[in-house]
């Protein structure tokens, strides 16, 4: 069902009362929603520094290594054949010990931009192409050209407007980072007087909850009784809401109901017992932390059922020192976002009532730093002027999404890195809201408004 078809069945299924005013869980007086185009929507921040040339463009190596071998090594994602040559960023060959020379098998029979909509040169607008200006920007559709790292964003994230919007519940947002550095555990709520944590959402970087740290003081703890073992409720709850702490930060409480906190509480326990019997649902290569951060976000979605999971990558960053090794990310990164995808069709509350949306943060310089992997190939860093590192790409594929479609080009850029938050926004009938809080960077457009 395409959305005019879904918005205008919606309408009639609801009749006048969308435009009576009410008063919203937040306490907002007379702010009207739209009815929203799906139940939940993914986030893939697919982060760590992507350049154009070796994803969309799928250059390969050509142009970046004196090598004139093209192709694409993200087949869940994009169109297009693989490489035929120097075959270096799949599983190794342990037999020959030739490194990466088995290509990771396609999760899906059809890529997301065969099955969604996909904006192919969208650009990063204002700021350096920092990973955390990159994150930030694309939960809040705003850019932090000043802000430095160990800061909240000043703007609302998009967990916020949709909690003080849309009345949804704690449990209903969260933010699975892959690790607690580059002020990820920051990106869940802003410092904005009129937003702030009292509408955050939930955050959990599962490699340290569920890592060693976690492993270490909880994997067998037990039903602790309120009386006699408050002291160890009391660690617990600080060790869940503090797992950053070796950084020096704090996360203040979230407000999570007391149901809420009991139902995070028996996720912490089942999850724990699902590491201690390996049964974690992980993509079927999952060697790099990305693999396995997307396998722990697929069980909060099928524990929690989220209206929105944002979930973050970041080992395409090894880009810096080792282009070998960002292949390989990236085509595992690939892998993970297929296997995502997959997964969520096999939960039946998200089946078909689901709209994944994957960004970049930022990407990387045109030309190459000094560096040389094993493979004598060149390394990319991602400077703050370089206008390569500004040219990203999103796609959004899922329920009332048009398939094959492709808006805009190399020579005609639409999007920007701000507009994911004024999407999501828009999906669940919030747009009118956001906007007029005025709180978004002016070029900051839903996605739906630039086809």
């Amino acid at each position: 069902m395409d959305r005019r078809k879904f918005i205008k069945k919606s309408a009639l299924v609801t009749g006048g009362v969308i435009g009576m005013p009410y008063i919203l869980p937040s306490g907002l007086l007379n702010a009207q929603t739209t009815p929203p185009m799906t139940e939940h929507v993914v986030f893939v921040l697919f982060a760590g520094g992507v350049r154009q040339q070796e994803s969309v463009l799928q250059r390969y190596l050509a142009g970046s290594q004196n090598e004139d071998i093209e192709g694409n090594i993200m087949y869940n994602l994009l169109n297009g054949q693989p490489p035929e040559d120097k075959i270096a960023y799949g599983t190794d060959d342990t037999q020959n010990n030739i490194i990466g020379a088995h290509p990771i098998d396609p999760i899906l029979q059809n890529s997301l931009e065969s099955q969604g909509t996909l904006f192919p040169e969208v650009r990063f607008a204002r700021g350096g192409a920092g990973h955390f200006n990159g994150l930030s920007t694309g939960v809040s559709g705003n850019y932090y050209i000043t802000q430095g790292l160990r800061n909240r964003p000043e703007s609302p994230t998009i967990f916020e407007y949709l909690r003080r919007h849309a009345g949804f519940k704690a449990t209903d947002c969260w933010f699975v980072g892959v690790g607690i550095g580059g002020s990820r555990p920051l990106l869940n709520f802003s410092d904005h007087p009129d937003y702030g944590r009292r509408y955050g959402g939930n955050f959990l970087a599962p490699l340290t909850t569920f890592g060693e740290p976690g492993q270490k003081h909880f994997m067998d703890f037990k039903n602790y009784h309120p009386e006699s073992d408050w002291e160890t409720i009391r660690e617990i709850r600080t060790f869940l809401n503090n797992n950053f702490a070796a950084d020096g930060l704090e996360i203040p409480h979230l407000y999570n109901s007391v149901d809420e906190e009991n139902k995070i509480r028996e996720f912490i326990r089942y999850m724990f017992d699902k590491v201690k019997q390996d049964q974690v649902i992980l993509p079927p290569v999952n060697d790099n932390r990305d693999l396995k951060t997307i396998g722990y976000a697929v069980e909060v979605l099928r524990y929690f059922k989220p209206k929105l999971l944002v979930v973050d990558l970041t080992d395409i960053d090894v880009c810096h020192s080792d282009f070998t090794a960002y292949l390989k990310n990236l085509h595992r990164a690939d892998h993970g976002v297929g296997f995502l995808w997959r997964e969520i069709q096999r939960i039946p509350e998200m089946q078909d009532n689901t709209i994944m949306l994957v960004m970049p943060e930022h990407g990387r310089d045109m030309d190459p730093n000094p560096i040389q992997d094993l493979n004598d190939w060149y390394a990319y860093d991602h400077s703050a002027g370089n206008e390569n590192t500004r040219r990203i790409f999103s796609l959004m594929v899922g329920a009332g999404i048009d398939a094959g479609l492709r808006i805009g080009g190399s020579e005609n850029p639409v999007g920007d890195a701000s507009d994911i938050t004024p999407t999501i926004a828009d999906i669940f009938g919030i747009k009118n809201q956001v906007k007029s809080a005025g709180l978004l960077d002016p070029n900051a457009r839903s996605l739906f408004d630039r086809i």
